[in-house]
């Protein structure tokens, strides 16, 4: 086959695939985390047995976090009017503080993970903004809303906020860090997240 025939198939075929959605994102990555935490679960792979193995998955689950996630909009909208204010070093520094608590608390959530069933029931996609609806289903049939809100950049859908059952994870926090640093000082604020993250780093050493 001639590099030029070959180069018209290529073409050809991605010309013929469908777009990537928000949905497919959504639906991917979740089916990767699900997957990896389910070959985790494989004889002599036990998550709470083998360190190396519980490690190999957390690592595995952030650098699909770091895919899904895009952390530092979600850094600016949840320091909201007082981002501004801050020099490009002290929005670095905050993203990465803010981006290791956020992953803590997803790795924590997803490993705690038993089976539960996720239906996504919907999808609305306005210009570069778009939302994934879904619900998770317990083996109680309780089920609870999660919606990923998402925005296109650099050609890429990304999360910038998570709602369940309606509340914003990033309002969530939006309240918390507005609080601290009208009560104190943004530098308290700050200070909170790396105690936070030095406590968490000596629990790990300790395992």
């Amino acid at each position: 086959m001639s590099k030029a025939l070959a180069a018209w198939f290529l073409v050809a075929a991605a010309a013929a695939s469908p777009a990537v959605t928000p949905r497919d994102v959504v639906q991917g990555a979740v089916a990767r985390v699900i997957a990896t935490l389910e070959d985790a679960k494989l004889p002599g792979e036990a998550l709470n047995g083998s360190r190396p193995n519980a490690d190999r998955v957390r690592i595995e689950i952030r650098r699909i976090a770091t895919d899904l996630f895009d952390f530092e909009e979600i850094a600016r909208r949840a320091l909201s009017r007082h981002w501004a204010g801050r020099t490009r070093a002290e929005q670095t520094e905050f993203t990465s503080l803010f981006t290791d608590l956020l992953e803590r608390s997803y790795v924590g959530k997803i490993e705690s993970y038993s089976g539960e069933k996720i239906v996504y029931t919907g999808e609305v996609v306005d210009g570069t903004y778009a939302t994934v609806r879904s619900r998770i289903i317990t083996r109680r049939r309780t089920d609870t809303a999660l919606d990923y809100r998402m925005h296109e950049i650099d050609g890429r859908w990304k999360v910038y906020d998570v709602l369940i059952d309606g509340v914003s994870f990033v309002s969530t926090y939006r309240s918390e860090f507005n609080r601290v640093i009208q009560s104190s000082s943004y530098d308290e604020l700050v200070e909170r997240l790396r105690k936070k993250r030095i406590d968490v780093l000596a629990v790990s050493g300790k395992s």
